[in-house]
């Protein structure tokens, strides 16, 4: 089925920026917030966006599978091609590409990465060491229902549309988790590592069950917290929700991550759980890390996946 097809404008968007912000939903409703590389990878008339994944990534797959309903937030223009300040979301239905295509590997995603991440290394040991991490990538195709665009990247601005209509109703409260709502984490230490970072953004399931991904500020930490505002609306009432905070030089080398999952309420966040890295500023150190993790990530999915048949 079609997705929508949307303007010129948020076309140069998604062919221009590097990263985007990718949410999805988790079976206790909340969002998981997660940096991916898109690449420019879009059909606009099917009206469809593509990322891709590694197999090695198995419980983000699972749950993509489970709830396919995902968004995008195009929320920063460095080092891509786009040099607008429009901040662009697009919600849609996920397809999981459950087997490595050769061919859509080499003539499609190859010259898409290189454009964006420079030429991969090659070489006897390079091939063998990088196998995971080239050749068990899977596109996650996205059937576009939604695209919501602002013209500036903080949100401020008048909300355009294109597709569905912006829900009219607040997404409703959700119960409090069993083991309470406050901190699991350190919350001083994540608000200061938050704060470091050049963007952080704040994820959560709208009220037609679409993620929702909105740039926001971290301010100052309590018992139950630190404090998040943004300019567009942040929902009311408790939730689960997701946090991402990032920041990245060329090519995605010197890529410094930190992900949270945890509770929201009153303008103020709990982490419940912290997760995190600081790559390489080098792209063989890069390579070397990113080839090891995609052969650890390869090896935990297919012996989960024996376990479970």
């Amino acid at each position: 089925m079609a997705g929508v097809r949307w303007s010129e404008q948020v076309d140069n968007v998604l062919g221009g920026d590097l990263t985007a912000a990718l949410a999805y939903v988790t079976p206790a409703g909340g969002a998981v917030v997660t940096a991916v590389a898109p690449l420019g990878l879009r059909d606009r008339e099917r009206g469809e966006v593509t990322f891709t994944t590694s197999l090695g990534l198995g419980k983000k797959l699972e749950r993509i599978r489970r709830d396919p309903k995902v968004a995008l937030l195009y929320h920063a223009r460095e080092h891509g091609y786009h040099r607008g300040d429009e901040l662009v979301l697009v919600q849609g239905t996920a397809r999981v590409v459950e087997q490595p295509d050769a061919d859509y590997l080499q003539n499609v995603l190859g010259p898409a990465a290189a454009s964006y991440l420079g030429e991969p290394k090659t070489g006897r040991f390079w091939d063998r060491w990088l196998q995971e991490y080239y050749n068990d990538r899977v596109p996650v195709h996205v059937d576009v229902e939604r695209v919501a665009s602002w013209p500036s990247l903080t949100g401020a601005g008048e909300l355009h549309v294109e597709g569905a209509p912006w829900p009219v109703d607040a997404a409703p409260p959700q119960a409090p988790p069993r083991n309470g709502t406050g901190p699991r984490v350190d919350a001083d230490k994540a608000a200061d590592k938050a704060r470091a970072l050049a963007h952080v953004l704040f994820g959560y399931r709208g009220a037609d069950g679409f993620p929702v991904v909105v740039p926001v500020r971290v301010g100052d930490t309590g018992p139950r917290g630190f404090g998040l505002t943004s300019a567009l609306p942040l929902p009311r009432g408790g939730r689960r929700a997701g946090l991402l905070a990032h920041e990245y030089h060329a090519q995605l080398i010197g890529l410094k991550v930190r992900q949270h999952t945890g509770w929201f309420e009153d303008g103020i966040y709990a982490p419940h759980t912290q997760q995190g890295y600081n790559a390489p500023a080098n792209k063989t150190l890069l390579m070397l890390g990113n080839g090891f993790v995609a052969k650890q990530g390869l090896r935990k999915a297919r012996k989960a996946a024996a376990t479970t048949s």
